[in-house]
């Protein structure tokens, strides 16, 4: 998915296209996660659909819930959504700034590899062994 070490640097155009990318799977995965919690506090506590999106948008964004959980389904429910939650954030944060932090460290790899190049004197070996003949 990401350009190799010894790859030029991806140009902006493409680097943003990636970042798109990015972004549209983050939000996939939070459109996603917000289903199952709308369909599991609607199905469990019998709330209203747009309670049902209240309740899992502010677990979802670790707000809290907002109605008080009745039924014991509902909080196990609860539970299991709430750390599925927490870990949804967690890989949301990875994907959107994955892109980013790899084009940071890229750019340093390459900065670090034109400075040695620069300082070898030719025909110098890279500090590589070799064999008295």
């Amino acid at each position: 998915m990401f350009e190799r070490r010894q790859e030029r640097l991806l140009p902006r155009r493409r680097f943003y296209g990636r970042m798109a990318r990015s972004a549209g799977a983050a939000g996939a995965v939070v459109l996603g996660s917000l289903a199952i919690g709308v369909l599991g506090y609607h199905h469990f506590e019998h709330l209203s659909w747009l309670d049902s999106l209240l309740n899992a948008s502010m677990i979802l964004s670790s707000m809290g819930p907002v109605n008080p959980i009745q039924t014991d389904a509902g909080k196990l429910f609860a539970s299991f959504y709430a750390l599925f939650s927490g870990v949804a954030f967690i890989t949301v944060i990875g994907v959107l700034f994955a892109p980013v932090a790899h084009r940071l460290l890229h750019r340093f790899h390459l900065q670090f590899v034109e400075e040695d190049e620069a300082r070898r004197k030719p025909g110098d070996s890279a500090g590589r062994k070799t064999n008295p003949p």
